[in-house]
């Protein structure tokens, strides 16, 4: 089912402002010595008898605990440990004994109730501060029994924009390059692991699936005809159109922000080299004369700056340059093997793999050299990380009792969490994080 904010439709999610407090976050999950939130969140009342969806009074509990638990950002309380009765506590600040909830170090309380008449479902969510004792937000959402599941996501970026400030990336997929047997092709999963998609069947080896900034098109290498070229694909129609096909490499690495370029590695003139193509006229510009292998450019957000991975100092390593191929600088020196650059859209850092005691790691540095930071410690090491849109998660690829798996972490290297919904495949390399999408 699919939802667009704010508009009223039969087919739609519909839902309306109840009276909310606004003005304060009240986490900042940026911060360096961040620690999860207690969170609690009390079974729903059945608040109009509904037979038939008794157990929608737990399910509504436990999928909201666990759609706030993959943030990372919470500690949710065990129901064994509430004191307030859940049969007898209404769902008001009235019916609230904040007392209860401050004993058992709750911070924040989620609290529902639901209607049901056999066709529509009605459901009441609020959020409240336990420590100032009022309610921080709430909403009222109608749908049928089969949207419960996108109502719950709803509230959660409710719940994520009124105490972080913004809502969340539960609107996102990531895509990745799954193989089966002797091919590869390009899948989604949602952020929360469901939704696995296969994007392409191309019967061939295809990688490095890329995002535009709509998130409407995705840029791929393929070797459909044989050689590493490079294209362009609509995820709606699923039309696929060339972009590069020169004899040799054909990789495209990263959109500009406005969607008008793309940045590529071409060998056609001899070697590795980085370009910029105009996607309206197909025009390229060359942007790196070395000849040293220059590879795995990306953009910074605000597009006046490529990072990129060259061997020039004789070791695989990052480099800074202006858009327009310019000012050239060393980013990384630390260890003898750095590749596959991912920029923040938050600006600022760069996430890479580096090698780190005969493993590839992932390491966050900010772009100027300084702050230099080891995130993962993996048995079997990382590769390929991929920013979130909101910056504050990463997705790469690791190995798992000899398995390839998708895993997210959060920007400080915690709540690692292996993304199951893509285990059915014999390997996973090259994730690439979508930007926000219409999903609901």
């Amino acid at each position: 089912m699919h939802m667009r904010y704010g508009v009223i439709s039969v087919a739609a999610i519909i839902f309306l402002w109840v009276p909310a407090v606004w003005g304060k976050i009240y986490i900042d999950i940026d911060a360096p010595a961040f620690q999860q939130f207690p969170i609690a969140v009390q079974d729903f009342k059945n608040l109009n008898a509904a037979e038939g969806a008794e157990g929608l009074t737990t399910w509504f509990a436990d999928e909201m605990g666990e759609i706030l638990n993959i943030t990372g950002f919470f500690r949710v309380i065990a129901r064994g440990a509430f004191l307030e009765d859940a049969r007898s506590a209404g769902i008001t600040v009235t019916e609230t004994n904040f007392g209860d909830w401050l004993t058992v170090g709750c911070d924040f309380l989620i609290k529902g109730g639901y209607s049901y008449d056999g066709t529509q479902l009605s459901v009441e969510l609020r959020l409240f501060d336990v420590v100032e004792g009022k309610l921080i937000t709430g909403k009222r959402y109608w749908g049928a029994l089969e949207d419960r599941r996108t109502i719950v996501i709803k509230f959660a970026e409710e719940v994520l924009l009124a105490l972080t400030g913004e809502r969340g990336v539960y609107n996102t997929k990531v895509a990745f390059v799954g193989r089966k047997g002797s091919v590869s092709d390009i899948y989604t999963v949602r952020f929360d692991g469901t939704g696995l998609t296969r994007v392409t069947n191309y019967q061939s080896l295809t990688l490095i699936p890329r995002w535009s900034p709509d998130g409407k098109r995705l840029s791929l290498t393929s070797y459909i005809h044989q050689n590493p070229d490079s294209y362009i694909l609509d995820l709606k129609s699923g039309a696929r159109s060339i972009l590069s096909n020169y004899q040799g490499l054909n990789m495209a690495s990263s959109w500009s922000l406005d969607g008008k370029n793309i940045l590529l590695t071409l060998s056609k003139d001899g070697n590795e080299e980085v370009y910029v193509m105009d996607l309206a006229t197909k025009r390229l510009h060359r942007l790196t004369y070395d000849p040293a292998i220059d590879v795995s450019p990306c953009w910074s957000p605000d597009g006046s700056k490529i990072a990129f991975v060259s061997n020039r100092s004789g070791s695989p390593q990052i480099f800074i340059m202006n858009s327009d191929g310019k000012n050239v600088r060393r980013l990384t020196f630390e260890g003898s093997y750095n590749t596959s650059p991912s920029w923040s859209p938050k600006g600022g850092k760069i996430a890479y793999e580096g090698s780190a005691n005969g493993r590839f790691q992932l390491f966050v540095i900010d772009e100027d050299g300084s702050a230099f930071v080891q995130l993962t410690f993996e048995e079997r090491g990382c590769e390929s990380p991929s920013w979130s849109p909101d910056g504050r998660y990463l997705t790469f690829i690791t190995e798992r009792r000899g398995m390839k798996k998708l895993c997210i972490i959060n920007s400080n290297g915690l709540n690692l969490r292996i993304i199951d919904g893509a285990a059915r495949l014999d390997s996973l390399k090259n994730p690439a994080w979508s930007p926000c999408l219409d999903l609901h």
